[in-house]
């Protein structure tokens, strides 16, 4: 790096742009050649802001609501650190004009014990009209965060594109919506975390269908309303947490047809479309809200499945 052409470097410590360079744009090589993504591209010092603020293990100290950073110094914390341990790394990142600190630590714990205490096993549809139905009957619904505010959102971006772009009206502008965007994201994730940690906490095994979420976005006339329920996030969130402490999770498999499978007897309704809400089965008579029928489809396959 050039620091006197691009004297601003200066301004962090000076593993900032080592890290950046060896470890960040060579990870970022690597799985480009291994096919996991593409090439990395360019960003500009204007893009998205972040950088790991901190010079190795034992630079950065934090104390109670505040944190000291290389070259920067104190700074205040919205709150204190919740897990405690030696600090690995600190990632600074800058998101609709807020600032946030990941920070790494090492735990030192132990594998996750399951709990034998919670005994239901547990299935669970996802979907869009509602974000997840579990086989007990417990509807967790979608708050549609991007729905609630497309028109808010059309609006300035309609506003952005009549600015002079670099205009100080034109940042205003984008700042807005990049808040506006934040805003939709934590709704999502609100609603993602509450629904993910009530279903963890109540199961000692979960079933779960195995998503193609590519493929349905193909669909565009679904496109934007599975966009904006964001069912991969919701799955990783509940496999994250389900692992952390000890909960198994069974994925049935890509092309189990659980919304088509009769939860009373079995028989498969292959003419059931998306449209249809309610299952009715033409052999037993069993009738039940469709997004139900498939949570306790997926119970029953997690129920019998065996450990290899």
């Amino acid at each position: 790096v050039k620091y006197e052409q691009y004297e601003w470097c200066n301004e962090l410590n000076q593993r900032a742009a080592h890290n950046a360079i060896y470890f960040n744009f060579q990870n970022a090589v690597k799985r480009w050649k291994a096919g996991e993504s593409r090439f990395p591209k360019f960003k500009k010092r204007s893009g998205g802001q972040s950088f790991q603020a901190d010079a190795g293990r034992g630079t950065t100290i934090i104390e109670g609501q505040r944190i000291k950073l290389p070259k920067i110094g104190w700074v205040r914390m919205f709150q204190t650190l919740r897990h405690l341990g030696p600090i690995v790394k600190v990632v600074i990142s800058k998101t609709a004009n807020r600032w946030f600190a990941s920070i790494t630590v090492d735990t030192f714990t132990d594998d996750p014990i399951p709990d034998i205490r919670r005994t239901p096993v547990v299935g669970v549809d996802v979907g869009i009209k509602h974000l997840a139905v579990t086989s007990e009957g417990i509807y967790y619904e979608n708050p549609k965060a991007l729905k609630r505010y497309e028109r808010k959102l059309k609006r300035l971006q309609r506003q952005l594109s009549r600015r002079n772009k670099g205009s100080s009206n034109w940042r205003k502008t984008k700042a807005k919506i990049a808040k506006l965007h934040y805003r939709i994201t934590c709704i999502r994730q609100d609603a993602q975390h509450k629904a993910t940690t009530a279903i963890v906490n109540g199961a000692s095994r979960i079933g779960i269908e195995s998503l193609n979420v590519a493929g349905m976005l193909k669909n565009h006339r679904l496109a934007k309303a599975l966009s904006d329920a964001s069912l991969s996030s919701f799955l990783t969130m509940l496999t994250y947490k389900a692992e952390r402490i000890g909960v198994k999770i069974v994925e049935a498999d890509t092309f189990y047809p659980s919304s088509q499978t009769c939860s009373a007897c079995g028989a498969k309704d292959k003419d059931l479309s998306l449209s249809d809400r309610t299952y009715h089965c033409s052999d037993c008579g069993h009738t039940q809200d469709r997004d139900l029928n498939a949570a306790i489809n997926l119970r029953t396959v997690a129920m019998g499945h065996t450990e290899t």
